[in-house]
């Protein structure tokens, strides 16, 4: 799709599953064949919050995955580090001039020789504006099938400002599109129950428009307080929020 069909379609695409494949196919246009968005609204200033909670999109291989995501490498990654104190668009040649001058870690050279071995080596991080100070998004695309980082920088040179377009319009819709960690997704009943409390009704309350009697409202709440990891009602109605999960429509 041109630059104007493509910002069209993320204005009224409607689900994370169809975004992403689009963007994934959109992206390999221009040579980045291999992705991973991460998202999170939970961000502290010694942790990027609970892995359950991230928002992680992706279309690489899973041993890959298992050991930058899985193993946790992602938390040395000198790339994810700029992204996080950082904004707009970078090149990986700053990963290996900072290699090349003997300014890595051991962690972080551990990265860099990770991804090698995976095909990994080419590529731009582009970093998100934050909205809050606890919540941050990054987007890694790697060219699996370019010779060096040089080409790459050349392409950007050409397309770079479309593909920051693409990928910051791309990262403001997924903000706005329900999603859930793995096996933190709400029911229909535990979901309309913290719709209520949001709206300030008591349990009494909710019990009358629900047509159910105040134990099992007390059940659907503390059950959508387990599967959103959280204790309070208040903090289930935050993070449910947060996530879109509250006042959906049903398709």
């Amino acid at each position: 799709m041109k630059l104007s069909e493509y910002l069209h379609f993320l204005s009224y695409t409607k689900t994370l599953e169809e975004l992403w494949d689009a963007h994934c196919r959109q992206m390999a246009k221009f040579g980045f064949d291999r992705l991973i968005y991460g998202h999170t609204q939970f961000r502290t200033e010694t942790s990027l919050g609970d892995p359950e909670d991230f928002l992680v999109l992706t279309n690489h291989e899973k041993s890959y995955l298992d050991g930058f995501l899985r193993d946790g490498l992602y938390f040395h990654a000198p790339m994810l580090k700029w992204a996080l104190n950082n904004e707009g668009a970078a090149s990986w040649s700053m990963a290996q001039e900072m290699a090349a001058k003997g300014k890595l870690t051991k962690e972080e050279l551990d990265v860099l020789n990770f991804n090698r071995m995976h095909g990994v080596s080419f590529g731009y991080t582009v970093s998100f504006t934050s909205v809050s100070m606890r919540s941050k998004g990054a987007i890694s695309l790697s060219a699996g099938e370019a010779n060096s980082q040089k080409e790459v920088d050349a392409l950007w040179k050409d397309c770079g400002d479309d593909i920051l377009l693409m990928n910051n319009v791309a990262h403001l819709k997924i903000l706005t599109l329900p999603y859930h960690a793995p096996n933190r997704a709400l029911t229909k009943r535990q979901r309309e129950a913290l719709q209520w409390v949001g709206d300030g009704k008591t349990t009494q309350d909710i019990a009358l428009l629900m047509g159910l009697t105040s134990a099992t409202v007390e059940k659907h709440l503390r059950l959508a307080r387990e599967a959103l990891s959280v204790e309070t009602t208040a903090q289930a109605v935050l993070k449910a929020s947060l996530q879109n999960q509250m006042f959906i429509m049903e398709v």
